[in-house]
């Protein structure tokens, strides 16, 4: 039986200038670990008994980053799952994407996590160390850029 993890990847629209393109303004919330590698990854977590996927995802992102559903809009038409081996094991991960409403809303650590970063595509995919998570962030923009 695979380990079931869920999660939100958290987006923000800057305020830009009127001539550049809206998908230019977007930033992705990383959060980095404080244990292990100290990787950097959106906010998710473990399903809990009785929970559905998404309530994990919203519940993992209000502990970790200290957001609350209210503060979230879930962006309808994209959901993503990755597969891969933890300590030889099977792991599943489903991510939902989610704008933030306010982009100056504080971002609230738990113990879990030691940094948060804002960062642009580019960025991302280089704090994104796992090749199936920096192409799942690309995957998101082009769906992004294609709803403008």
């Amino acid at each position: 039986m695979a380990v079931r993890a869920c999660g939100l990847i958290i987006y923000r629209r800057l305020q830009s200038a009127p001539s550049s393109k809206v998908t230019d303004g977007i930033e992705y919330l990383l959060l980095q670990t404080s244990y292990g590698t100290h990787h950097w990854t959106p906010p998710k977590g473990h399903v809990d008994p009785g929970e559905d996927d998404l309530q994990t995802a919203f519940r993992e992102t209000q502990e970790e980053a200290g957001l609350q559903a209210s503060q979230l809009t879930l962006i309808e038409g994209y959901k993503k799952e990755l597969h891969y081996p933890v300590r030889g094991k099977p792991k599943t991960v489903i991510y939902w994407l989610a704008e933030m409403k306010d982009c100056n809303t504080e971002i609230k650590l738990s113990e879990e996590h030691q940094a948060f970063q804002w960062l642009k595509l580019e960025d991302a995919c280089k704090f994104a160390e796992y090749e199936d998570m920096q192409a799942t962030l690309k995957e998101v923009h082009q769906f992004l850029c294609s709803k403008e």
